[in-house]
């Protein structure tokens, strides 16, 4: 005689085990993050920049991003962190890490005034974490996977069955991870020269905020192929634009000396040829 099938806990002790989870409280970071922007985004629409709703949104968001990330880099980081770990060492492995580049660059932008763009990447992150989470963990809860009579939780294929949702969501993820990894590359670096725009009409405090933003970005460009095509798309581009006959030999000639200062910023700046070893393998941003 077949044993009887395991009885699930009820709903609401699953959704306590649930949210009672570190990673239950990064997913409300992420989720918080998204109806702050969607908030912010109403009064940016409307022209409402600056009204208190507007700011407090745009706070919240990056308070939120700051939080999500806070949260990897101290679950990471108490894991791997051993007694004795020399400070230089700490400090060389949190500084390549992904997420402790994101938590940085969240506390500027917390602490800055308003840009709209640099809302925009942390949003698309924010969107696929949020589906991830739902997919692989609140859905489950919510309507547990069937099994088929007679199986047990460790049969062959006794939870492969899961709702019609959650496999959309698996294949929205799939379908358009790429090419939203390439939007916020893209982001990323239009960001970079709309705080040139800024720097060079000299608002106040730009010229840190480009600083900051450009050690930013050059490390992404290390540790992200996305940002590396990118950058190679972009300069295909212009290169096929100012290469035309009608485009003024000044302007190549500029657009080749921007090229040639930009080729030794990078040589320069390649940390991996002073400290040896090479860049850190790609990870998504948690």
């Amino acid at each position: 005689m077949a044993p009887p099938p395991p009885t699930q806990p009820a709903l609401g002790e699953r959704l306590t085990k649930l949210a009672t989870t570190l990673q239950f409280a990064w997913f409300v970071g992420h989720a918080t993050l998204l109806l702050a922007v969607f908030r912010y985004f109403l009064s940016y629409i409307t022209l409402n920049y600056y009204s208190t709703w507007a700011q407090l949104s745009y706070r919240l968001a990056f308070i939120s991003a700051v939080a999500t990330y806070g949260i990897v880099v101290f679950k990471a980081y108490r894991a791997r962190l051993k007694p004795g770990t020399p400070p230089q060492q700490l400090a060389l492995s949190l500084l390549a890490d992904e997420n402790v580049q994101y938590l940085l660059i969240s506390l500027v932008w917390l602490f800055s005034r308003q840009l709209p763009l640099a809302l925009l990447p942390f949003t698309v992150y924010s969107l696929f974490h949020v589906a991830t989470y739902t997919r692989t963990n609140l859905i489950p809860v919510l309507k547990p996977p069937k099994t088929t009579p007679g199986s047990t939780p460790t049969s062959p294929g006794a939870s492969k069955s899961q709702s019609p949702l959650a496999n959309a969501i698996g294949r929205f993820v799939k379908e358009y991870y790429d090419v939203s990894m390439m939007l916020v590359a893209g982001l990323e670096i239009a960001l970079w020269f709309r705080l040139l725009v800024s720097a060079v009409t000299f608002s106040k405090g730009s010229w840190i905020l480009l600083a900051i933003y450009t050690v930013f970005l050059r490390a992404r460009f290390a540790q992200s192929h996305f940002v590396q095509n990118a950058f190679a798309h972009g300069t295909a581009k212009i290169d096929q634009h100012v290469n035309s006959a009608n485009v003024h030999p000044v302007a190549k000639q500029a657009w080749d000396t921007a090229k040639g200062v930009g080729k030794q910023v990078h040589d320069a700046t390649d940390v991996s040829k002073y400290v040896g070893g090479s860049a850190t393998a790609q990870k998504k941003p948690q």
